[in-house]
């Protein structure tokens, strides 16, 4: 059975700053934990040094993209449930996505409803 939603961290990666907020507002108020970052490279600090149980990653971001986010992810920490955000998703991102075993590829802007239910998803068969 899945634990408790506070019991749960989620890493929003976003250069967009209106976009992290979003998310930021639609999580924490259930009651997830959640960290806030910029860049790739920000986030790869935030999972170094915090236990992260989902990410949501834009793909498009400054230097290092979500894809190779990712993939720095599972060198790090093996599986690391995330799921790429992107505002142009098409079969190849969804392809290489899937080949750095993202959950799944999410399209840009995402909804309230959507976004819940496919991180409460990914909790469940990673945590389960």
């Amino acid at each position: 059975m899945m634990s408790a939603i506070q019991d749960y961290s989620i890493l929003i990666t976003d250069d967009d700053a209106a976009s992290r907020e979003t998310l930021h507002e639609i999580f924490a108020p259930q009651g997830y934990r959640t960290f806030l970052a910029e860049s790739g490279e920000e986030a790869i600090d935030i999972v170094r040094s915090n236990h992260v149980h989902i990410a949501l990653l834009d793909m498009h971001l400054p230097r290092l993209s979500g894809l190779e986010t990712l993939a720095i992810f599972r060198q790090m920490r093996g599986a690391l449930p995330a799921i790429l955000i992107s505002g142009d998703c098409d079969d190849s991102l969804l392809r290489r996505a899937l080949s750095e075993h993202a959950f799944t590829v999410l399209a840009k802007p995402v909804s309230r409803h959507v976004v819940v239910h496919v991180v409460h998803k990914a909790l469940q068969k990673f945590y389960n």
